[in-house]
């Protein structure tokens, strides 16, 4: 794999020949745009030529540029890893070890393996998840990320719920297992971090903030959340008033 770059991907003064689908019997014209846009994305194309198994894998690589949160020898933890994207920057900027690995994904889809990864196939939701999770690991992690999301539904105000619940059990987790100094990334969605999940991230946190990579399209609702500095449980104050607005 050819090193992360980050910023916005970049073409040549060449020509680029965007793919066309045709119209077929069955195929609403939404589904057809849907797919050129996909097809001629350009960080889908970037991801197939540098070897990442999702777009996705340019939000993290975006964020960790500007945040610094990924260092050499830290210990991390990938909530809804599937297909992987995050997992294989994270392995790559922590020099995880292939025969000793200090980054662990779960999810319940199954995906093939990571190197420098370890993968739980199970339901972050599960009881017993969050035990097998260090366990695995190890150690306490020194990064919860989550960029999971739930299945959609077609109706916006019950995806949102559903997805802000996945981000608050991710958060409660985050303040239970991470070192102190560590940092939690998750995504969520905009006109909706409800107030207790804030309270509780800034209760727990020095900052917090929204943070909205170039590799999130543009015309999407999602923003990721991302609590930086732990203070380590039992110490409980409020956290500094500082960065709670969006930000590229």
């Amino acid at each position: 794999m050819k090193k992360p770059g980050s910023g916005t991907p970049k073409t040549s003064g060449a020509r680029v020949l965007k793919t066309r689908i045709k119209k077929k019997r069955g195929l609403k014209n939404s589904s057809r745009r849907w797919l050129e846009r996909h097809l001629n994305d350009p960080y889908v194309l970037r991801s197939k030529a540098e070897g990442y198994r999702s777009r996705a894998a340019f939000k993290l690589i975006e964020i960790d540029d500007k945040h610094k949160l990924l260092q050499p020898g830290q210990r991390v933890i990938d909530l809804g890893a599937a297909p992987g994207g995050w997992l294989q920057v994270a392995a790559a900027r922590v020099k995880s070890p292939e025969d000793a690995p200090t980054v662990v994904g779960i999810d319940y889809l199954g995906l093939d393996p990571v190197p420098g990864t370890t993968i739980l196939e199970m339901d972050f939701l599960d009881d017993d998840a969050p035990a097998r999770l260090m366990e695995t690991l190890g150690g306490a992690p020194d990064i919860v990320m989550s960029d999971m999301a739930a299945p959609t539904t077609g109706h916006r105000r019950t995806d949102h719920i559903r997805t802000m619940h996945l981000c608050e059990v991710a958060a409660d987790f985050a303040v239970q297992v991470l070192k102190e100094g560590g940092h939690f990334l998750a995504k969520t969605f905009q006109g909706g971090t409800e107030s207790t999940l804030l309270d509780l991230l800034k209760r727990n946190f020095r900052t917090v903030q929204h943070v909205k990579p170039p590799a999130s399209r543009e015309e999407s609702v999602e923003l990721y959340i991302l609590a930086k500095h732990f203070k380590g449980r039992g110490e409980g104050s409020e956290a500094e008033p500082e960065g709670e607005s969006a930000e590229s």
